[in-house]
């Protein structure tokens, strides 16, 4: 715990990958679909309750949305006092002219309530606003955000329906340049998140067009699942894993400064593996990575083992005891110390790796 935090400074720490959810029975206008809370929809039904059973909520009338951000406080309170946790909104799923598609939307949650959550316990949260660049008045309400103190703008293309290459997204990447508001968006396969049949949105190859207008573009979890066409060589590109999608366009000289990969959710079992050294090893890479949870997901205890990332290499096995512990007491924490612990090659991830604020405080 002690080696964790040596060589950080916590006032500079900074989750920048933590999703907000519940159900709206607070009155906060979050949107749950109705298949997520029905039985004849098994597999969405079982993720409602896995996630929120994550998220340690009250299911119970008028518990649910305030129980899952006490339990937030509640484990941020367990870090180093200054640490914080980035709340990321999550926009509808829209068409093409802009109309919201309700029964393809897994999950809505307002830039409003992100905002004021972040604004009633400031001490712990900072937010993320949401915005689909499909919306007729996406741009003015990336200026209402960013006048709020929305620290970043959060994309789930696949579930969302967003396509990123498409010119429709012109006036809104110009916006986030203007504004200096990084894009965090997921890239790579997406199976969390009902609407993600489109999984080619996901290509990071389809990021270049918003890179190429100037945004800080962050592409969470360094697409390290899944494949996709290599757009580079045309529609009928090679199949190819995306994580070498994505490194491609990390070792792009003109993007150095304007592409950054998020490391949250790769030391689940799903992820960690070759994608996870490298990002490990990748000294030149460092100073472009940002640490996130993804939470809830460090507190669904299937998708994480201790002896995995013991067995691959990643983790020492005299700590492997302690992380264990750590986990069933913080699974915030737990990520954090975990990621501290990684080794690969000889080498860990740099502390700058944890220090995001800088990052986000940019035209601040």
């Amino acid at each position: 715990m002690r080696a964790a935090w040596e060589g950080i400074d916590p006032d500079h720490v900074w989750d920048s990958h933590c999703h907000l959810v519940g159900n709206g029975d607070s009155g906060s206008g979050i949107y749950l679909n109705d298949a997520a809370q029905n039985v004849r929809h098994p597999l969405e039904y079982v993720q409602r309750l896995i996630f929120m059973n994550a998220g340690c909520v009250r299911d119970a009338p008028g518990q649910v949305d305030h129980s899952y951000v006490e339990r937030l406080r509640d484990l941020a309170q367990g870090l180093r006092p200054g640490a914080k946790l980035l709340l990321l909104a999550f926009d509808a799923n829209l068409t093409e002219a802009g109309e919201v598609t309700r029964e393809q939307t897994s999950l809505y949650v307002p830039n409003r309530y992100a905002a004021q959550m972040a604004q009633r316990h400031a001490q712990y949260f900072e937010w993320a606003a949401s915005i689909h660049p499909y919306r007729r008045d996406c741009v003015e309400q990336l200026e209402a955000a960013a006048g709020q103190g929305a620290r970043a703008l959060k994309w789930l293309p696949a579930a969302m329906g967003i396509d990123p290459a498409s010119r429709l997204c012109d006036p809104f990447y110009a916006a986030l340049a203007r504004l200096d508001l990084p894009l965090i968006t997921h890239a790579g396969l997406e199976r969390a998140v009902r609407g993600a049949d489109a999984q080619d949105l996901g290509n990071p190859l389809r990021l270049r067009r918003a890179l190429d207008h100037g945004v800080r573009v962050v592409v969470a979890h360094c697409a390290s699942m899944g494949e996709d066409r290599d757009l580079d060589r045309g529609p009928r590109g090679a199949i190819t894993a995306n994580f070498e999608l994505f490194a491609r366009l990390m070792d792009t000289p003109r993007y150095a400064g304007k592409l950054y990969g998020d490391i949250a959710s790769m030391t689940q079992i799903n992820r960690a593996g070759p994608a996870l050294a490298r990002v490990i090893e990748r000294g030149d890479w460092q100073a472009r990575l940002l640490n996130g949870s993804d939470y809830p997901l460090p507190g669904v205890m299937p998708l994480y083992s201790v002896d995995h990332l013991v067995k691959l290499g990643f983790i020492e096995r005299a700590a492997a005891p302690v992380l264990i512990e750590l986990r069933r007491h913080n699974p915030l924490l737990f990520d954090f110390v975990a990621k501290r612990h990684l080794r690969a090659a000889g080498r860990g991830l740099d502390a700058s790796v944890f220090e995001t604020r800088k990052f986000f405080s940019r035209g601040a």
